[in-house]
């Protein structure tokens, strides 16, 4: 058990009780009690302490520069970031949870981000944690166990939908080779896919007038697509195009990175919390932090919200299968396959388990994702790469989205009241909450 979270503590606990006056002085023997405001500005900066030491952890920073010279010019070391969050965590358990139910969570935002911080400064350091204790203390989440027959009926259905002969995970690669978009219509499809998410999330959202976006391509990178927000309401999405891009992922992708996943989401925490409350926690994202399981989950879930049931199906035969020059036959198979396929999403969890833990190497990891979640062999070993660089950061996708979709459908957002559901995901992409909040 690590023991330097208590030991920093007592220490800040007898330095509170050192305030002995000498001579004719007259020190005070207890500070004022701190702010919200004083410690959200203290674990800005922690973040961008730790982003010198993990070029990964800032994933977002649009507040005052002069905050980023000084943590420079500081020079903090991982040890020194994690005891400085071990007494950002001390002052903020001083402070009386308010009675505001916003400020409520602002105060368990600050907690949760901050014990983040302080886990990742561990990692940062060199301290390894099991994949389960990891995701817990930077997620507040961990992903449930499966093994291979967990996955068996998935496969044995697949077995019968897939044509052809062969090992399935051939003869899927095979079959879903006509559905990749062309390269060079790329970026009229997936920009096209961006129109129609941004018209429906606009129904239902009203965005900031200034906001927009975007797109380049790029290659050489361990994940599919990203979204760099900017600030003032500007994202730019990147898409990867070391593999082919198939139908299906241009509004996954068009979705989760653009509307009404990740760009709005942090344009209206921006607009929300930043720009109308002055909370400046909400100047930089801290992507390995609880704010990210949020964040995917939403962004993954905010598929089904734009498109449910029957929409995407008909939206993508009708507009994208011909910009894109493919032949929409069939597409109803290929969309029953394609729900099975997402029935083994949660092998990649596994799968990483297995692999940070030492279970399996790079090439066991590969061959065990290509058979229970039938990657083509380039997806896995990105995958694997994908591990490498974010480790249990994986199961915000998975995990995230289940989370986030049990928590809007609990309270009535259903494809049955999309009203409901686009209330409760606007309220919950506009707000402080983190998955212990949920």
């Amino acid at each position: 058990m690590n023991r330097r979270p208590a030991i920093a503590i007592s220490l800040l606990l007898l330095a509170s009780f050192a305030c002995i006056p000498k001579d004719d002085m007259v020190i005070p023997v207890t500070a004022p009690p701190d702010t919200l405001d004083e410690l959200a500005a203290s674990y800005v900066k922690l973040v961008l302490a730790l982003g010198l030491h993990d070029a990964d952890t800032v994933d977002a920073y649009h507040g005052p520069a002069s905050w980023r010279d000084k943590v420079e010019r500081e020079g903090l070391t991982p040890a020194g970031i994690e005891r400085r969050g071990n007494e950002l965590l001390f002052r903020l358990a001083q402070i009386r949870p308010p009675d505001d139910p916003m400020l409520r969570l602002r105060h368990q935002y600050l907690e949760g981000q901050t014990r983040a911080v302080v886990t990742r400064a561990r990692i940062v350091a060199g301290e390894r944690l099991s994949f389960d204790e990891e995701s817990r203390l930077l997620y507040q989440a961990t992903a449930r166990h499966h093994d291979e027959k967990d996955y068996a009926s998935v496969l044995e259905r697949l077995e019968s939908k897939i044509p052809g002969s062969g090992p399935l995970a051939e003869r899927y690669e095979a079959y879903r080779a006509r559905f990749a978009i062309p390269e060079e219509k790329l970026d009229t499809v997936f920009r096209a896919a961006i129109d129609g998410c941004r018209e429906r999330t606009l129904r239902h959202i009203a965005l900031p007038r200034e906001e927009s976006f975007t797109v380049e391509y790029v290659q050489g990178k361990s994940w599919s697509a990203y979204n760099w927000y900017q600030g003032d309401y500007r994202s730019v999405i990147q898409v990867n195009t070391d593999l082919p891009v198939f139908i299906d992922r241009a509004i996954d992708l068009a979705c989760h990175e653009g509307y009404p996943g990740h760009h709005v989401y942090n344009a209206l925490l921006e607009k929300n919390l930043l720009v109308d409350r002055g909370w400046v926690e909400f100047s930089i994202y801290a992507l390995f932090s609880p704010q990210s399981l949020i964040a995917e989950g939403t962004a993954n879930y905010g598929i089904e919200v734009a498109f449910p049931g029957d929409e995407r199906l008909e939206y993508e035969r009708r507009v994208l299968f011909p910009m894109a020059g493919l032949d929409p036959a069939g597409t109803e198979l290929y969309y029953e396959i394609h729900t099975l396929i997402e029935q083994l999403k949660h092998s990649r969890n596994d799968a990483a388990r297995r692999y940070l833990s030492g279970e399996m190497d790079a090439e066991s990891t590969v061959a065990w994702l290509q058979r229970y979640a039938l990657m083509t062999r380039g997806l896995a070993e990105r995958r694997v790469r994908f591990m490498d660089q974010y480790r249990s950061y994986i199961i915000n996708y998975t995990v995230g989205k289940d989370l986030v979709e049990h928590s809007i459908e609990s309270k009535g957002g259903t494809d049955e009241r999309p009203d409901i559901r686009w209330r409760e995901f606007e309220k919950l992409i506009s707000s402080p909450v983190l998955p212990a909040g949920l």
